[in-house]
C-alpha cells in the first residue's frame, strides 16, 4: 500500500527553489566581472580545466566580453536577494528546530557538508562585500588579508558553491524521483 509522508516543510522548499535561481545569476554575472580581469584559473601545475582568457572564442561567443559594468549591476542587485535568502533560511533553521532535526535525517558527512555550506554563504558574503567597499570596509578587507586575497577568496568559494551543487543534485539524482518530487510538493511515497 502507497501513502504520501510529510518530508520537507514549505519553507525549507521556498528557500531552496529561490535560492537556485539567484546563484544561477550571482555566477552569471560574476564571470561577468571576472572577465574584466581574468586571473584565475581552475587546474594544477601547467594543466587547467578552465582558464579565464582574454583570447578565448568561447567567451566572445558566450557574449560575455565587455561586459563589466552590467556584470556588477546584476551582481550587486541579486546580491542582497541571496544574502537575504540565505540569512532567512539559517534563521529558519534555528528557530524552527530543522538544524536540530539534521542529526536525526542526515549522516555526519551530509550534516558537515550542510555546515560547510552555511560557512561559505558568510564568506561569500564577507568577502563580496570587502571587495564590494573596500574603501568603506577597509578593516573587512584587511580582515582578508586585503583586496587581492579577499578577491581570491571570493572566486574560489564561488567555485566551491559550484561543486556542492553539482554533488547534491548527484546526491539527489541517487535518491531517486521520489526525494525530488519530496522537495517540490513537500511528500514522498512510501510504500508499506
Amino acid at each position: 500500500m502507497k501513502r504520501l509522508v510529510r518530508k520537507h516543510p514549505l519553507a525549507i522548499r521556498w528557500f531552496h527553489w529561490i535560492n537556485f535561481p539567484l546563484l544561477f545569476l550571482m555566477i552569471w554575472s560574476g564571470i561577468l566581472i571576472y572577465w574584466a580581469y581574468p586571473v584565475y584559473r581552475i587546474g594544477l601545475g601547467d594543466f587547467y580545466l578552465v582558464k579565464m582568457n582574454l583570447d578565448q572564442p568561447t567567451w566572445r561567443q558566450l557574449g560575455i566580453n565587455n561586459r563589466l559594468a552590467e556584470g556588477m549591476a546584476l551582481h550587486f542587485f541579486f546580491m542582497w536577494p541571496f544574502a537575504i535568502n540565505g540569512l532567512l533560511y539559517v534563521a529558519y533553521l534555528i528557530v524552527a528546530g530543522e538544524w536540530r532535526a539534521m542529526r536525526e535525517k542526515f549522516n555526519p558527512i551530509q550534516r558537515l557538508a550542510y555546515i560547510g555550506i552555511t560557512m561559505m554563504g558568510a564568506g561569500s558574503l564577507l568577502t563580496g562585500l570587502a571587495i564590494y567597499k573596500p574603501v568603506q570596509l577597509s578593516w573587512l578587507t584587511a580582515l582578508f588579508g586585503g583586496y587581492p586575497m579577499a578577491r581570491f577568496l571570493h572566486f574560489w568559494i564561488t567555485v566551491g558553491f559550484v561543486v556542492f551543487f553539482v554533488i547534491h543534485v548527484i546526491q539527489v539524482m541517487r535518491a531517486g524521483w521520489n526525494n525530488f518530487r519530496a522537495m517540490v510538493v513537500g511528500y514522498e511515497v512510501r510504500h508499506d
